[in-house]
């Protein structure tokens, strides 16, 4: 029998954390004499009493460790349950969001997709935009945390090949997750720090500083503007490229160089690749941007840049609306989305080292036809890649192009166009942010959607940041079996 309450004790610890956190626009809302703390005192008091209960209640039955099965469940309990306590603020507040709407909102900061239902940014209370940009900050750290400790555990879209190199966590999965979330947190605060302080030299208001680093480093992409980052367009766009992509990296790489191993980084066949197709993508767009518009070169590149490094890492800011720039960038657009950041990061949809691993086992497949009694191996950074590894990862590819499509047939049956229906069921599986078209493009909002299309793409959105194979598993009959 399936012990639920290790379970419900981490989930109700993490939600009581949650409210704490509501402490902080609650404060900031104070100094601002909005009149709008009242919201946030009584879900602050609404979330630390329902996950305080649920941590005692479930309290007696914490052990060492979880199991896989616990372990499975844990991780996708957790992102369906903390959008429900931060989805509180936006239902309560100003915005009065009914909670389809608050959920969606919620769900897209916790799991760092970026996409929004709300408008009309610029004038809403300082607290509530605040309150956005934490809830992707712990979105973003909660991630990392899964991406080091929880999915090489589970073997999932075969990210098992960064365990050797990472932590030894087997059999002690939640002593090991809380030594690993202290190095973490420390490197994470320190880049968003880093961050807010590039940003405010630059020009930025102190809170515009803050909350857009928090969602910098954090790769989500909520704004403080309805114009996104059109707002700070200039060095600001080079600077927030630069922490995008920081944030893209693999932070295991982070945790070595604190420890005095400076190399990995340099080394890491991720990091090369990722840095590679931003610089090749970002050359072609640019290319594009001086010969077929009138752009000047400096504003090429720098548009370039940061729209695509915005849009490869998942975060989802948007500096220009890029619907304008021809058909041909619109669909790499598109594509650029599907290949994501590096494992181990707060980036988002497919991942670099997946393709480099699907490249190299075709590779070697052409091999073997060329010389039928040859034996060769697929490698990844140097290192023969296991059966096992392949395997898990096509089964990812697989899973991912079969949830892009059922998701998109199940949006245009709610009646969205193709274009609408295809790249929000991108935006939502990869947790890009942006759509394409005049509806969810980088210029519109997720808000005229219906409901069920909005439900749609919550659970899209969830099954997406926990790389899909995750909740799949949960939901087949032999998990409750075993």
């Amino acid at each position: 029998m399936l012990d639920l309450r290790p379970i419900g004790y981490v989930i109700g610890l993490l939600v009581v954390i949650l409210g704490c956190t509501m402490v902080f626009p609650l404060l900031l809302d104070i100094y601002d004499g909005q009149g709008h703390w009242p919201v946030f005192l009584e879900s602050a008091i609404i979330t630390i009493l329902a996950g305080g209960l649920l941590a005692l209640s479930c309290a007696n039955g914490v052990g060492q460790g979880l199991d896989i099965r616990q372990t499975f469940l844990l991780t996708t309990s957790v992102w369906a349950a903390l959008p429900i306590f931060g989805a509180i603020p936006l239902m309560l507040g100003e915005t009065d969001l009914r909670f389809v709407d608050g959920f969606f909102e919620a769900m897209s900061g916790l799991t760092t997709t970026g996409s929004t239902i709300l408008s009309g940014l610029d004038d809403l209370p300082r607290g509530l935009l605040l309150w956005r940009a934490i809830l992707q900050w712990l979105g973003g750290i909660g991630i990392i945390v899964v991406a080091m400790v929880f999915l090489p555990e589970l073997r999932v879209g075969g990210m098992q090949i960064f365990r050797s190199e990472a932590f030894d966590t087997m059999g002690k999965i939640l002593p090991r997750a809380q030594a690993i979330a202290r190095q973490i947190s420390m490197i994470y605060v320190g880049l968003t720090v880093a961050c807010a302080m590039v940003y405010g030299a630059l020009g930025m208001k102190p809170f515009d500083a803050i909350c857009h680093a928090m969602t910098t480093a954090s790769t989500g992409g909520f704004a403080n503007y309805d114009a996104s980052f059109g707002t700070f367009s200039g060095p600001a766009e080079y600077a927030a490229s630069v922490f995008m992509i920081l944030a893209a990296l693999p932070f295991v790489r982070y945790v070595q160089m604190v420890n005095g191993q400076t190399t990995p980084l340099l080394h890491d066949a991720q990091v090369r690749g990722f840095l590679l197709t931003i610089g090749v993508l970002v050359v072609v767009t640019a290319s594009v941007l001086v010969t077929v518009f009138p752009h000047h070169p400096e504003q090429a590149v720098r548009e370039a840049l940061f729209n695509i490094t915005s849009i490869i890492s998942g975060t989802g800011y948007a500096s220009v609306d890029y619907m304008g720039w021809g058909n041909f960038l619109i669909m790499m657009f598109f594509f650029i989305g599907l290949i994501g950041g590096c494992a181990g990061s707060t980036a988002c949809s497919v991942k670099i080292f997946r393709y480099q691993l699907l490249i190299a086992s075709i590779r070697v497949q052409i091999q073997k036809i060329r010389s039928p009694h040859g034996v060769f191996f697929p490698r990844y950074d140097g290192r023969p890649v296991g059966q096992d590894v392949l395997s898990s990862v096509i089964s990812f590819f697989m899973f991912f192009v079969l949830t892009l499509g059922i998701v998109a047939w199940l949006l245009a049956l709610t009646g969205l166009d193709f274009v609408t229906a295809v790249s929000g069921a991108a935006t939502a599986v990869a947790n890009i942010g942006p759509g394409l078209g005049d509806i969810i493009g980088p210029a519109g909002n997720f808000a005229p959607l219906n409901d069920t299309a909005k439900w749609i793409l919550i659970i899209a959105m969830l099954i997406g940041r926990l790389e899909l194979l995750a909740v799949y598993a949960i939901l087949t009959v032999r998990f409750w079996r075993s």
